[in-house]
């Protein structure tokens, strides 16, 4: 058995994924050296020491990676990226990581990545299923091209898909919830960026500016995205936890 067909069998399982620093990498798409350095800065957590002295990886460690990596795609610095980790819950277990980093992915430009089958499952930790990458697909995180063996695939969505695959749920179900949020984060988008033009923007040209100030303004608005974006996370997060909190209550009480 690979490795990767056993990570997907202990994910199918139920048990804890362990990961040596290698395999870590690799299912995260990065090499070695950046997983040391990102602990060394403290972004990672420090491995789990075993027999021998190895450090074994788990699902945060793997989810946290694909964080960091999502932020800098917004463009934020390492020491940005430090920030908004330290502010996130101290209890945020691995799939909080997860849907975390699919939020982030979702207010921001779609940057997809196109790969083969044996890359697509070397990143997913398992062998997919036909129905499986339909699944996936269903979600969003990823689309089909001319060549069957050949994906784009979003980066930021992938992980949380695969985390959700054998949750019994409908495929209508999955299509129509990616419906909705891709209908209520464009309208949301669409609604700041009119509120900012209006009461940010237009005021400052208004105003007239030295060119040189036109550009200092808006380099500094590409770096208020990453604000945005975190407080809509957070904010989305915060409501679902309410509503699933408020859906279950319900259900518990007597009809």
């Amino acid at each position: 058995m690979t490795v990767r067909d056993a990570a997907g069998a202990e994910r199918e399982a139920g048990v804890e994924v362990r990961l040596t620093v290698d395999e870590l990498a690799a299912r995260a798409g990065v090499t070695v050296r950046t997983v040391r350095f990102y602990g060394t800065k403290g972004l990672l957590p420090p491995p789990v020491l075993g027999a021998r002295r190895v450090g074994w990886y788990g699902a945060e460690h793997l989810d946290r990676l694909g964080l960091i990596e999502e932020l800098q795609r917004q463009g934020l610095t390492l020491a940005a990226i430090e920030r908004y980790l330290g502010r996130l819950p101290h209890d945020s277990t691995p799939l909080d990581l997860a849907i975390h980093r699919a939020l982030v992915a979702s207010w921001t430009p779609e940057t997809p990545e196109e790969v083969g089958r044996v890359q697509l499952e070397r990143r997913a930790g398992r062998g997919l299923s036909e129905e499986q990458v339909d699944r996936l697909a269903a979600m969003g995180a990823l689309e089909r091209t001319a060549d069957p063996d050949v994906f784009r695939v979003d980066p930021g969505l992938l992980p949380l898909g695969v985390r959700i695959l054998d949750v019994p749920i409908p495929l209508e179900t999955l299509q129509a919830a990616r419906a909705v949020v891709l209908e209520h984060s464009r309208a949301t988008a669409r609604e700041l960026q009119r509120l900012f033009r209006e009461t940010v923007w237009r005021p400052y040209r208004e105003s007239e500016p030295a060119p040189d100030e036109v550009e200092r303004m808006k380099a500094l608005t590409g770096h208020i995205r990453p604000m945005v974006a975190q407080a809509l996370v957070t904010a989305f997060q915060r409501s679902l936890r309410e509503e699933l909190g408020e859906a279950a209550e319900d259900g518990a009480s007597p009809g």
